[in-house]
């Protein structure tokens, strides 16, 4: 299954989709969580492992294991850049080339690159944005979140839907406030094991037991610390990471509106709880740089012409307000959250 066909889910059985659709997240965090789906699929844990393995080669899954939340955990902001149509290459590649940048997008906008910087403090994440600037002499749209209202990338794909979560009724959506810094209070133990496992677990019947023999501790201490992160928020989840453009999911739309600051928390909870809108979260105006938005919305789509109804949905009904639509149309860079380091001396 090195090659998918024409519609990913001729290569697929109903095994595979309960893998994909299923497991998500909620994998088991245990020494042998595969012996565990295993016999929750009605196959043996080596075959869940093979499977899994297979969906990740053929494209299906971005990966195994953890997804970090990082705004619970370190520093992250989103910033964008006005390139030149000429330049757009070479900007991309300076910057892809810096480690702690683990989103990057073309949208149809004249701030036409969207990326995400991740790193484990305030003052990496504005040299990392200050060192682009410099090399790129590009001014960059700096603008970190303030207040979450509803981030869920977590969807089935093994369907017909034309926009995610077509089928589901509702969400739910809360204002949570989100610090520069957060730093999630980690223990040096705690920062080493979240390092450790950045780019994902290792695909074997044991990755517990693997990554608690790197570290030097048993493996019920691994288990235990993953568990404790995931309650207190720096992992949202644990399972197998779809590739939504892979599975369909290509008709992306980011929708920026211009709500008023009283209104603020009350329509990104209104609008955080609809199904179909995936992201959700306030981030700053820029007045000085010719941006009026406050409120980020995130809709996932097969067909645009679907995600385009929702959003006429969204401006008619939930939020009447000045807005505009940046499609994502090609896809830069897409790694989870990477850091070099999370603790000081």
């Amino acid at each position: 299954m090195n090659e998918l066909s024409r519609d990913w889910r001729d290569e697929i059985d109903d095994v595979d989709a309960a893998l994909i659709d299923g497991y998500q997240s909620g994998f088991p965090i245990q020494e042998r969580p595969f012996r565990a789906v295993g016999r929750d699929l009605g196959i043996e844990e080596d075959e869940a492992v093979e499977r899994v393995r297979r969906l990740r080669e053929a494209g299906v899954l971005r990966r195994f294991g953890p997804v970090l939340n990082p705004p619970a955990i370190g520093s992250s902001t989103l910033a964008a850049l006005r390139v030149p149509e000429e330049r757009f290459e070479r900007v991309a590649e300076v910057v892809n080339g810096y480690r702690q940048v683990n989103h990057n997008y073309r949208r149809d906008h004249a701030w036409n690159m969207w990326f995400v910087v991740t790193a484990g403090s305030l003052a990496e994440r504005e040299r990392i944005v200050g060192g682009i600037e410099d090399r790129t002499g590009l001014e960059a749209l700096d603008l970190p979140m303030h207040t979450e209202f509803y981030i869920d990338l977590e969807f089935p794909v093994v369907n017909g839907d034309r926009f995610a979560r077509e089928s589901v009724e509702t969400t739910d959506a809360a204002a949570t406030q989100v610090g520069e810094e957060a730093a999630g209070d980690l223990s040096a133990f705690e920062a080493g094991l979240l390092l450790a496992i950045q780019e994902g677990l290792e695909l074997s019947a044991t990755p517990y037991r693997t990554l608690a023999a790197e570290l030097g501790v048993p493996v019920g201490d691994v288990t235990a610390a993953i568990e404790g992160l995931l309650a207190r928020g720096c992992i949202k989840r644990v399972g197998c990471v779809v590739n939504h453009v892979v599975t369909g999911f290509t008709a992306n739309c980011m929708v920026v509106w211009d709500v008023p600051d009283d209104r603020l928390e009350e329509w990104g909870e209104r609008a955080g709880g609809l199904p179909y809108v995936t992201l959700c979260y306030h981030r700053p105006r820029r007045p000085d740089q010719g941006w009026p938005y406050n409120l980020f919305t995130m809709i996932h789509g097969r067909d645009r012409e679907a995600v385009g109804e929702k959003i006429d949905e969204l401006a008619a009904d939930y939020l009447p307000v000045a807005h505009d639509r940046l499609h994502s149309t090609e896809t830069l860079k897409q790694t989870g959250a990477r850091y070099e380091e999370l603790v000081g001396d």
